[in-house]
């Protein structure tokens, strides 16, 4: 647990963060600040940033596999609704000990080994699980984007870059492609180049991809596309990119970053951006 400010709240009055790694929790809190809430974090251990606790009125330090406790501390600050961002990585859930490691309780039991044996669709996830379950401690997951849309990605070229005609057609190439990818609920992003499929998203994350891209297509120029799912649950796993992606993709030679325009939340857009212009990264919001 951590310092907390003792601040009267009620339901109307408060939001609750459920957080995990990066920087999109400091922007949610700064969003509902603005708005003039209390926020009530919960940080996720061994992911949440513990400076984060300073930019909200309350905050407390729980571990990933005790829902039960996500719960019981929202709800003694009298929250009802709760957003739930920032990166968890999903290798953490697959280790041969994940049971003794991380303690789970009763709840997350039944996450596992009964919401999830329920679900019959194929998109359906272990977050459709949790949430639920959180529902049923009357803890309701909101739309994470609320407090960020000046963040989201717009439609066409925000950046200085124009494109090239060979881009446009990778990107019109590999756009169905990763839509289909995220039906079947593998990942968000590809990358492409010349009509190729250089690289998947898969369990590793967008960062590991863009890397592994990189060392596959050694003469650059590459488009990494990113999107969300068919059917985005705008509540949670909202595809994000930010400074650190722009700079792994100069990084490893890419030379455009295509994102689903209203559905992707660009991190320090104005920062991206500009930081974009100066590796000569073109940036483009596409409609779905």
């Amino acid at each position: 647990m951590t310092g907390t400010r003792n601040k009267k709240t009620n339901a109307h009055d408060v939001l609750g963060l459920i957080a995990g790694e990066g920087r999109l929790p400091f922007l949610i809190a700064a969003g509902a600040k603005k708005a003039g809430l209390n926020v009530v974090c919960v940080g996720l251990t061994d992911a949440v940033d513990s400076n984060l606790a300073r930019n909200v009125d309350v905050f407390y330090e729980v571990a990933i596999a005790r829902p039960g406790t996500w719960i019981r501390k929202l709800r003694k600050h009298g929250v009802t609704r709760t957003i739930m961002v920032g990166r968890v990585s999903k290798g953490r859930l697959f280790t041969p000990r994940r049971i003794l490691h991380y303690l789970p309780d009763w709840r997350a039991f039944r996450i596992y080994y009964w919401r999830l044996r329920r679900k019959s669709k194929l998109n359906d996830s272990i977050l459709n699980a949790v949430a639920d379950e959180l529902a049923s401690g009357k803890i309701i997951l909101e739309d994470s984007t609320v407090y960020c849309r000046e963040h989201l990605a717009t439609s066409g070229v925000m950046t200085a870059a124009k494109l090239r005609p060979s881009v446009q057609n990778d990107i019109d190439f590999g756009w169905e492609i990763v839509k289909k990818l995220g039906e079947l609920d593998i990942g968000q992003a590809v990358a492409v180049k010349e009509r190729e499929i250089i690289a998947v998203e898969a369990i590793e994350g967008t960062a590991a991809m863009i890397e592994r891209a990189g060392k596959y297509c050694k003469s650059g120029g590459w488009t990494l596309i990113k999107a969300s799912k068919p059917q985005q649950d705008m509540r949670f796993d909202v595809p994000c990119v930010g400074p650190d992606t722009i700079r792994a993709l100069a990084e490893n030679g890419a030379g455009c970053l295509v994102v689903e325009s209203g559905k992707t939340i660009i991190i320090d857009k104005p920062d991206t951006i500009k930081l974009a212009n100066e590796f000569n990264i073109s940036v483009v919001g596409h409609n779905c």
